[in-house]
């Protein structure tokens, strides 16, 4: 579910563009050097304006941050792009929005160019070669899931795709650490323990995976270094071995590596999830299977036009 930090977050996830999804809070706007086409004084005018105006609507205090970045060019005529941050002392949310050059309009989506192939894009941005992965490594299908193994709805994610897989040989899943750390202490440790499985055995990854988010609810920040190393003990793991690479960072180099390989791809929610480059948010069993499903089809048409 949305994550409600406080009355006035869960307001600002009426911004948010999808559902069923924990949105990273640890990626704060960067401010861009605005180009001539906005000046310095019309630039910090728009900036005000916004936040005058998502203060109003939203009903956000002066205990609550909100920070707009500097607008930048978009390629698109007349159009600018922006990031708004809201936070609390809880944690906080970021969120992508566009403005009109002449600052009248302020508008939330996503600007596709009609000419580019979308899931091309994301595929080639995707680095999957050191990840773990089930099912053929030529699959038709691939699923890349970035995850959060202290996320209530990537457990459930873990669910949805424990009971499907066994109905799509075509299919191949990819997991691509995305740990949240202001929202889930214990993160980092289980995405490291998941890295060092991986490590020693690639099979192992996927033990430590189901017995992560099977046991999701006793770990905590506390017993979370115990439990891993537990966890490692009933799979087989070389203990030593373990302990070693969990303290090490060449682990967490790795963890951090995936983290920034989703940045890339806009990842900011978990989990987000891409069938063969197509993105969805959350853990929506059916739109899964239609992602999967839409994939088949259209690799059956392709085969059949191909014999023509």
């Amino acid at each position: 579910m949305k994550i409600a930090l406080t009355m006035a977050t869960l307001a600002w996830g009426l911004l948010a563009p999808t559902i069923g999804a924990q949105t990273a809070p640890d990626n704060p706007p960067v401010a861009v050097k605005p180009t001539p086409a906005v000046s310095a004084t019309e630039e910090s005018a728009i900036q005000r304006t916004v936040e005058a105006y998502l203060r109003n609507l939203y009903a956000f205090g002066p205990d609550i941050q909100v920070t707009v970045s500097a607008p930048k060019e978009t390629g698109v005529a007349g159009l600018l792009e922006t990031s708004v941050s809201v936070k609390t002392a809880e944690g906080a949310e970021d969120a992508k929005f566009y403005l009109s050059k002449d600052g009248k309009y302020l508008i939330r989506g996503e600007i596709s160019e009609l000419a580019k192939d979308p899931l091309a894009t994301n595929r080639s941005l995707m680095e999957v070669k050191d990840a773990p992965s089930i099912g053929d490594p030529k699959a038709a299908i691939t699923v890349v899931e970035y995850s959060d193994f202290e996320c209530p709805v990537c457990r459930n994610l873990h669910e949805v795709m424990r009971g499907m897989l066994k109905n799509y040989p075509q299919v191949r899943l990819v997991f691509k650490d995305y740990p949240i750390e202001v929202l889930h202490p214990w993160a980092r440790t289980a995405a490291i323990a998941g890295r060092c499985a991986y490590q020693q055995a690639p099979a192992a990854f996927w033990k430590m995976y189901d017995l992560i988010y099977d046991n999701q609810e006793i770990i905590s920040a506390a017993n979370a270094w115990m439990k891993m190393s537990e966890y490692a003990g009933q799979i087989g793991l070389n203990a030593d071995s373990f302990r070693g690479c969990m303290a090490s960072p060449e682990a967490g180099a790795a963890v951090e590596a995936s983290r920034a390989n989703g940045q890339k791809l806009d990842v900011n929610s978990t989990p987000t999830v891409f069938v063969n480059g197509r993105r969805l948010v959350g853990a929506d069993p059916h739109l899964i299977e239609q992602y999967i499903q839409y994939e088949m089809a259209q690799q059956k048409s392709s085969k059949t036009n191909d014999k023509k």
